[in-house]
């Protein structure tokens, strides 16, 4: 068990380049699962170095998706705290006094390659197939002035490390122990426009900010002994560093957004799954259930008995067939008025209220339906198309095709039969309709329920699968459902 006495800072830190990627959710999911572990504190930061990629709305994105699933954070640029501010852009002094040190130090240095020539020297060492392929130092121990007397001379410069041949070739890491890696090259930490690069921002401000526990991806493995060196340098004590295994497609390729519309955050929320059905997934991605054989679980039962010894290194598969599952259970545990609030808000927040014929209010029946389709939701978005034929007029209802391949020859005589039963129900409740209906068609006329039934279930529905179909009827009223069956029957009777 990882010590959880000390109470922990940690962080997430999404660029605002476009639509939240689902890796920000995961990620801010372990962030503040041990920082609640721990009684510590989550903080948001805003990293917007990168103002070639800046998308204006994606902040405001950011924080809306996070919320939605209730990944709420101590400190950030909404709410403030003691070490603002929480966006990179807004602390670029901060940076150049530590970039400065570092020169004076010996351990950086300017660089006035031009990017044609960078690109050069890249085609060149990847031609040559050459071990080292980073920067070849040309501008190190060189003024300005001997730099521009040869070839590939930018104005303004850049400031890159000077990785030391004592750089540390592992680290140890809280999930995979000790991971062994590639020497670093000369890495870029002050661009052109003055702006720092990830390496710099992240170890100034993850140390300014007393940031106990990095927690990122396993694609910054690579990077770590840049920021171990920085560290050093800057005389810092280094974090614990925790790298989460990436998260996979079904081909083991990693999650993208232009691959995958499940990459974007956003799309679960349009789709209609329940935030706390989506953190349960991303648990379970790279984390046992808390309790053996139930997979089934709250955030606060994953907080409970966190422990990063038991986080899986196995890149998990982003399996939407298991969150669907999962929703659909979500979903059955909520009580039916819950889950009508549920819907309703989707609808509201996304834009999707099914139209309703005037005098039929959309909300008011998906309540009285809701008891009747829960089992048969897997996303909320579903909901609308189960009391689609709910809401419009009898003779609006649509009779779809594979529904009506199911009627059975005699359909005319089922449903004229049908609708002598049902003038004659006294309680037009369910189980009265189906003892009615069920008297008429199978026990006097002799039909098999499946087959007495299902002209009936076309005429109310239009489907060949609905909701349970007497209760269905009872939301309609007889008056729906009398009109409903005369215009099939004389429909198929012509």
């Amino acid at each position: 068990m990882i010590e959880t006495s000390t109470p922990a800072r940690l962080r997430v830190a999404p660029s605002p380049t476009g639509d939240p990627h689902v890796g920000t959710a995961y990620m801010s999911l372990f962030n503040l699962a041990y920082a609640k572990r721990t009684g510590g504190q989550f903080i948001l930061r805003i990293e917007d170095t990168d103002q070639a990629r800046f998308v204006a709305d994606s902040e405001r994105q950011i924080f809306d998706s996070l919320r939605w699933l209730g990944l709420d954070w101590d400190e950030g640029p909404d709410v403030g705290g003691p070490y603002g501010p929480y966006r990179q852009s807004e602390r670029l002094e901060t940076y150049r006094p530590h970039v400065d040190q570092l020169i004076a130090d010996g351990h950086a240095y300017h660089c006035w390659c031009s990017p044609e020539r960078l690109q050069r020297l890249r085609e060149e060492l990847a031609k040559d197939k050459a071990a080292q392929t980073g920067y070849d130092r040309l501008c190190l121990g060189l003024t300005r002035e001997q730099r521009s007397r040869l070839p590939g001379f930018s104005q303004t410069p850049v400031v890159r490390m000077l990785i030391p041949d004592d750089a540390p070739g592992s680290f140890d890491d809280l999930i995979r122990g000790e991971v062994k890696t590639p020497r670093p090259d000369d890495q870029v930490i002050l661009k052109a426009d003055g702006f720092p690069t990830y390496h710099l921002a992240v170890v100034v401000d993850d140390h300014l900010m007393g940031i106990t526990h990095v927690v990122r991806g396993e694609e910054w493995i690579s990077s770590t002994p840049k920021h171990l060196l920085l560290y050093r340098w800057l005389g810092w004590p280094a974090p614990a560093f925790c790298h989460m295994p990436l998260l996979r497609n079904a081909d083991k390729s990693k999650i993208s957004k232009r691959k995958n519309p499940a990459a974007r955050l956003l799309w679960f929320r349009e789709q209609g799954y329940l935030p706390e059905a989506l953190l349960n997934f991303m648990e379970l991605l790279a984390y046992p259930p808390v309790v053996a054989d139930q997979e089934q679980q709250s955030f606060d039962q994953f907080v409970a008995g966190f422990d990063w010894a038991k986080v899986n290194t196995t890149g998990p598969i982003f399996d939407l067939a298991k969150l669907d599952w999962l929703n659909g259970a979500h979903i059955r545990a909520l009580a039916d008025a819950e889950l009508s609030d549920r819907v309703i808000d989707f609808w509201n927040q996304t834009g999707q209220t099914p139209a309703a014929t005037p005098g039929r209010d959309s909300g008011l029946i998906l309540r009285q339906a809701t008891p009747i389709i829960k089992e048969r939701l897997t996303t909320l978005r579903q909901a609308a198309e189960w009391i689609d034929f709910l809401l419009v007029d009898d003779d609006e209802v649509v009779i779809h095709d594979d529904a009506r391949a199911q009627l059975p020859p005699q359909a005319v005589e089922l449903l004229s039969g049908a609708i002598e039963a049902l003038v004659e129900v006294e309680r037009f409740e369910p189980a009265d309709i189906q003892a009615g209906l069920r008297d008429r068609l199978v026990e006097r006329a002799g039909f098999k329920p499946r087959v007495a039934f299902t002209p009936v279930r076309v005429a109310v529905s239009g489907k060949r699968v609905s909701p349970p179909l007497f209760e269905s009827m009872v939301i309609l009223g007889r008056a729906s459902c009398l009109a409903r069956l005369r215009a099939l029957r004389d429909h198929l009777a012509d």
